[in-house]
C-alpha cells in the first residue's frame, strides 16, 4: 500500500519549517479553503481558479508557499538517495542543466550539485517568503508592484526541482510508494501555473511527456 509523503519522510530529515499562515487571517482562510477543495476530490483544474471576489495577488501568495511547503517535502524525501555522486550536477537527463545564481553568493551562474542547488533553492525562496517587503502579512499591506514576478521565478526554479526528481529518482519514488502524491502534487502545480500564465510553457518541456500522461 502507498505511503503518503509524511510517513515517507521522517521529521529528522526536515530541512526547516513549514511557512504557516496566521490563524485569524484573510490568507489562512485562503488557504483553509484552497485545501479544503483540495481534499473534496474535486476536479483539480477547477481548484485552482481565483474564487469570487478575492484578490489575485493573495491567491498567488497561498499558493506559492503551500508549493514551497509541498516541494520542500518531497526534496526532503529525496536527499538519502541524491548525493554528490550520484547526482554531480543538477539537470533532467543529459539535455537540460541548471546552474545557481542569486546574485549575491552566486554571482555568475555556477554548476552545482543537484542535492546543493536545491538546498540553496529552498533556502532562497524562504527568505522571500518571509521578508515582509515581499509577501506582506499585515492587513492593509499591499503587495510589491513586482510581485507576481517574484512568484513566477519562484515557481519556475521550483519546477526544476519535479525535473531533476522525475527523471533522475522516478524508480525510488516509485518503490518508496510515493509516486500518485507527487504525480498529484505536480498536476496540482501545473494547473495553477497554466491558469494564471505563471510560466512560460517553453520551460516546461523537460517534463513534457510526464505531463501529458498525468495532466491531460
Amino acid at each position: 500500500m502507498a505511503q503518503c509523503l509524511g510517513q515517507v519522510f521522517s521529521k529528522d530529515k526536515t530541512f526547516r519549517p513549514r511557512k504557516r499562515f496566521e490563524p485569524g487571517t484573510q490568507r489562512f482562510e485562503l488557504y483553509k479553503r484552497a485545501q479544503a477543495s483540495l481534499k473534496s476530490g474535486l476536479d483539480l483544474r477547477k481548484v485552482v481558479q481565483l474564487p469570487d471576489g478575492e484578490n489575485i495577488n493573495d491567491w498567488i501568495a497561498v499558493h506559492v508557499v503551500d508549493f514551497f511547503n509541498r516541494i520542500n517535502l518531497i526534496y526532503g524525501t529525496m536527499s538519502e538517495f541524491c548525493t554528490e555522486k550520484s547526482c554531480p550536477i543538477m539537470s533532467g537527463g543529459p539535455r537540460y542543466e541548471y546552474r545557481w545564481q542569486d546574485g549575491d553568493q552566486y554571482k555568475r551562474p555556477t554548476k552545482l550539485p543537484a542535492l546543493m542547488y536545491m538546498n540553496l533553492l529552498m533556502n532562497w525562496i524562504e527568505s522571500l517568503i518571509n521578508n515582509e517587503h515581499i509577501f506582506p502579512t499585515r492587513v492593509g499591506v499591499p503587495f510589491p508592484k513586482n510581485f507576481q514576478q517574484v512568484c513566477k521565478k519562484i515557481l519556475s526554479r521550483l519546477f526544476r526541482v519535479f525535473v531533476h526528481v522525475y527523471i533522475h529518482h522516478f524508480d525510488m519514488i516509485c518503490s518508496m510508494g510515493a509516486e500518485a502524491h507527487i504525480n498529484t502534487c505536480y498536476k496540482h502545480y501545473f494547473y495553477f501555473i497554466s491558469e494564471f500564465s505563471l510560466i512560460d510553457h517553453s520551460e516546461l518541456k523537460p517534463l513534457k511527456e510526464m505531463t501529458e500522461r498525468i495532466c491531460h
